[in-house]
């Protein structure tokens, strides 16, 4: 088997002799190391063998020594078969260049779908897409992928809450979630404001109902500060009781922060590089050679090639290279304490709602342990405490 395959790849005749000097040629070719094989006799004078395409350029000469004549039947293997794709290079052109238009199609971007947005949205989610070369006739390969896309959507446009991007063939699918603007409730049940924490009453302002504390009062969590009952027992009005109560609270904080720390960052300097890949194989198609970066990271964006609507076994792949520098930065024990100080008001502020203020803030207890500097602070805030707590009405028995 293994030699059949090396005689058809480089190439092999059948070959008919007829005359009366049969067995005086096949004997001349074997002395001359011409090799033959499935050497069959037909009738007295005429047999039919196979041989190397090498060797048949000197059958003729000895067939004329031996007064033989010969006929070649058949030709195979690969000369012949390049020979013939030769032959047919127009077609297998054309149908080479219909499947390369084909597979470009295939990667190409025919249609954007946008669902859950309103029409002032959807505006604006096109128009940001039309700045990312998202937009139909783009080959997909040259456009963020389906995370960035969804990331900078996001980030660009306000009126989204959540924004979902898939590709499916040569379609985007996008699904918008808007951001929705509370409503206030235009009939609110009857309610109290009772306190949500503990804290010192500052100040008040009641749109509804009838205020049960006073400034400088302390009150405990689920007291009431508003009530929404009112007149004399026996002659009672229950009503919605709305308003804020601006109380003082109070919030333990501990941060730890290094002394010294390492951070790396990139300088901006980059390496485009693009290339096919094929199981393990990877084919370089653009940005050939190492970089000339010292120190650097690789972001490799990987994306399925399509015929139609199959995935194939090739990929195309766009690696960015970023050059990459380390610093250290060494803070002093005051400057650690500033700094983490800074920190603890951040943490606390993400907590708090839009409309709560730092009054306070003190230091409890300060360290330097295992390279850090530990801090524990201790804020007053003013913010407010109220939150609404059904009135239900008591039922005759």
């Amino acid at each position: 088997m293994k030699n059949q395959w090396i005689e058809f790849l480089y190439g092999r005749v059948t070959v008919k002799v007829s005359g009366k000097g049969i067995e005086r040629f096949l004997n001349v070719l074997i002395r001359n190391g011409i090799h033959i094989w499935n050497v069959k006799r037909h009738g007295t004078e005429t047999i039919t063998f196979k041989m190397r395409l090498h060797d048949a350029k000197n059958i003729r000469f000895y067939a004329r020594k031996s007064e033989c004549s010969i006929t070649f039947l058949r030709r195979s293997g690969i000369p012949f078969l390049f020979k013939r794709l030769l032959k047919n290079s127009g077609f297998l052109l054309g149908a080479g260049v219909f499947l390369l238009i084909i597979l470009l199609l295939s990667n190409v971007i025919w249609g954007i779908e946008i669902k859950g947005a309103k029409p002032a949205t959807e505006y604006k989610i096109r128009k940001e897409l039309d700045k990312m070369g998202v937009k139909i006739g783009k080959v997909q390969f040259f456009v963020k992928n389906v995370e960035g896309i969804q990331r900078q959507l996001t980030n660009n446009i306000g009126d989204l809450t959540w924004i979902g991007v898939e590709l499916n063939g040569t379609t985007y699918h996008l699904q918008a979630v808007e951001k929705n603007e509370p409503k206030k409730p235009e009939n609110l049940s009857p309610q109290n404001l009772v306190a949500k924490k503990k804290a010192t009453i500052v100040k008040m302002f009641i749109e509804t109902g009838q205020p049960v504390v006073e400034r400088n009062d302390h009150v405990e969590p689920g007291q009431i500060l508003v009530s929404g009952v009112y007149g004399q027992e026996g002659n009672t009005e229950l009503v919605a009781a709305t308003g804020k109560v601006w109380g003082e609270t109070w919030y333990k904080s501990n941060v730890k922060l290094p002394l010294i720390t390492n951070f790396k960052v990139y300088n901006g300097k980059e390496k485009q590089k693009r290339s096919l890949l094929m199981g393990n194989w990877e084919i370089p198609i653009w940005g050939f050679g190492k970089p000339e970066f010292e120190k650097y990271e690789t972001e490799k964006d990987v994306r399925k090639i399509h015929f139609l609507k199959w995935d194939l076994p090739i990929s195309y792949v766009h690696k960015t290279i970023r050059e990459r520098e380390e610093f250290t930065r060494e803070y002093t024990n005051e400057e650690a304490e500033k700094e983490a100080l800074n920190l603890a008001r951040k943490q606390i502020k993400s907590e708090l709602d839009e409309d709560a203020i730092i009054k306070d803030e003190k230091i409890l207890h300060k360290s330097t342990k295992n390279g850090k500097v530990i801090l524990d602070i201790h804020f007053k805030i003013i913010e407010n405490i109220a939150v609404g707590q059904p009135i239900f009405k008591e039922t005759p028995e």
